[in-house]
């Protein structure tokens, strides 16, 4: 590990290239003075209302309580009302706007405090009402479970877990149990349509109040992202993956129709492996779930982290190792930096012995180690956080695809039966999920965007106008339901979803670069990190310890010596 004083040396570095960058000629020690006591009042404020809604987030989603989801409402009404404040959001515009900031680490502060503070400059019953509505929402979303007919069950129906819907889905032969165990996932968009539909036009509403031409719009100015250019980015992608997706699904469809017993022709979304097809079926030579049905998933992180030098024990320890799936609790999985202070970072997990909760937890523990667990402790609390949503989303793929590599797991210990096997199955999926997952991604970006644009349309034919355009997947005949809200994203994480594709070309990218620094221009495709701590270094260096000093595209340069580009992720998909 890198001793602190080490750490911090490499900030001070940073820090003067980025005055380089920075004007000064407008600049003085005044105003410098005055932002600096803006951004340490503004922390004193917020950070324990910051920490307060942590809590109570992470109360709700682990015991599915309505008064814990209460609490957690409270909490964030009691920060909105604090970023609301329009006497210090005008003192932060005005300092913003004077141009006479001469340490760039404190004018960075003061745009992200900024943007923080402009989405809430709304009336205080408007942002209470859109919490209320998406508070309840979520405690639908962490307490709904899937029921299917059963006459053996109390009342005809049994219940399912996330996990139990995934089995059915993954390993059942009958279509007609496949069909209704898809229905019953579905039927949570049901449940949320009337309070989407209500919590879309409200954040419209405070969209356009603050001069946005919808909520869409507002949120990617606030994340510092522009519109014209992410779609042409989804443009571009669409058009490198669309013949290449188009064969892999060929090949992924005669299998699946051999599984169900049906015609190629005949296949329908529940045909798939997941209720979204956001994930490559388990179609191939090799079963990989087997492999991990035998392996301690959380055990497996902790030495893979620790071999790099980015432990995880803390996080292991703050979250009670508690990873178990259980009523009430949240059936998905999120990590969290509680206090953004090294000290208390969390992953909420519901972990199954397969291959896709290996995947997961690499992902979920890949955000934990970005986090303030490793970046410096001399940042400003405001900048004591990832750079973006895109990067620490990236870190997280780039790291969850070991679970697919044969070379990883034997380095872990874990012996594989049938290598060959492995890597065929291992090496296809990994391309195949690349370009699964980008098809995906085009429908949560569209959808999403048309819906804010325009509520009023039909959002069911809007959905799935969009899943066969971009999937390629059949609607069900007569089916009209809004199956869209069945995704937490569009309520929890609303206009979010376009960041993992961003990640994943990040994760390429950052992929490439260690590859090519760390294991000195070795093969991207045989690179596994294990019981290497230089890539823990580099990771700090380049990464973690630069914090939110940087845009995200600043710090994609600064790590990958590029701008974000579809090349790397290209490389990969097509297994170059």
């Amino acid at each position: 590990m890198l001793s602190l004083r080490i750490a911090f040396i490499v900030v001070p570095c940073l820090l003067a290239a980025l005055w380089m960058l920075t004007p000064t000629a407008s600049a003085d020690e005044e105003h410098t003075k005055k932002a600096k006591d803006l951004v340490a009042a503004f922390t004193s404020r917020v950070r324990p209302l910051e920490v307060a809604v942590n809590r109570a987030w992470w109360d709700a989603n682990m015991t599915g309580k309505k008064e814990a989801f209460q609490a957690k409402e409270d909490a964030q009404n009691k920060l909105d009302q604090v970023l609301a404040d329009k006497e210090q959001f005008a003192a932060i515009k005005a300092i913003r706007e004077s141009g006479k900031i001469d340490d760039p680490i404190t004018k960075r502060a003061i745009d992200v405090i900024y943007l923080a503070c402009l989405e809430k400059q709304l009336d205080e019953e408007l942002l209470k009402e859109m919490t209320k509505l998406a508070n309840e929402i979520e405690e639908q979303f962490t307490n709904f479970r899937a029921k299917v007919p059963d006459s053996s069950s109390e009342g005809g129906f049994k219940t399912l877990t996330d996990a139990e819907v995934r089995k059915v889905l993954k390993t059942s032969t009958l279509s007609d149990r496949r069909k209704e165990t898809w229905e019953a996932s579905k039927e949570l968009g049901k449940v949320v349509e009337p309070g989407l539909k209500k919590l879309v036009k409200l954040r419209n509403e405070a969209a356009k109040k603050l001069g946005f031409a919808n909520f869409h719009a507002m949120q990617l100015t606030l994340n510092e992202q522009k519109g014209d250019d992410l779609i042409k980015l989804f443009d571009r992608l669409d058009e490198l993956t669309r013949e290449p997706f188009k064969q892999a699904k060929a090949e992924i469809d005669v299998e699946l129709a051999k599984q169900s017993n049906v015609k190629v022709d005949e296949l329908m979304p529940w045909h798939y492996h997941d209720p979204f097809f956001q994930e490559v079926p388990a179609v191939f030579k090799a079963n990989l779930d087997a492999i991990y049905a035998q392996q301690d998933i959380i055990r497996l992180c902790r030495e893979f982290y620790k071999g790099i030098d980015l432990p995880i024990d803390l996080v292991i320890e703050k979250t009670g190792n508690d990873f178990s799936p259980r009523e009430g609790k949240n059936p998905h999985a999120f990590c969290t930096d509680i206090t953004r202070d090294g000290t208390d970072v969390r992953v909420l997990a519901n972990v199954v012995a397969n291959e896709y909760w290996m995947s997961t937890m690499l992902h979920e523990f890949g955000h934990s180690v970005y986090s303030s667990i490793n970046i410096p402790e001399k940042l400003p609390y405001v900048l004591r956080s990832e750079a973006h949503i895109l990067t620490t989303e990236g870190v997280a793929m780039m790291f969850e695809k070991m679970s697919k590599r044969r070379a990883w797991l034997e380095q872990m210990g874990v012996k594989v039966d049938d290598p060959k096997a492995f890597d065929e199955t291992g090496a296809k999926m990994l391309r195949y999920q690349l370009l699964v997952f980008s098809r995906w991604c085009q429908v949560m970006l569209r959808f999403e965007k048309g819906m804010y644009e325009n509520p009023e349309q039909d959002l069911n034919k809007l959905w799935w106008d969009n899943v066969e355009k971009y999937q390629l997947l059949r609607r069900p005949a007569g089916r009209n339901a809004p199956d869209y809200g069945s995704k937490y994203h569009i309520v929890g994480a609303p206009v979010y979803y376009h960041n993992y594709m961003m990640g994943e070309l990040f994760a390429s990218q950052l992929h490439h670069a260690i590859a090519r620094k760390v294991f000195k221009d070795a093969d991207p495709n045989t690179v596994t990190y294990v019981g290497n701590k230089e890539v823990g270094a580099f990771m700090r260096r380049y990464v973690f310890e630069p914090g939110r000093t940087m845009s995200w595209n600043a710090l994609t340069r600064y790590a990958t010596d590029a701008d974000l580009s579809p090349e790397a992720f290209a490389k990969d998909f097509s297994g170059k």
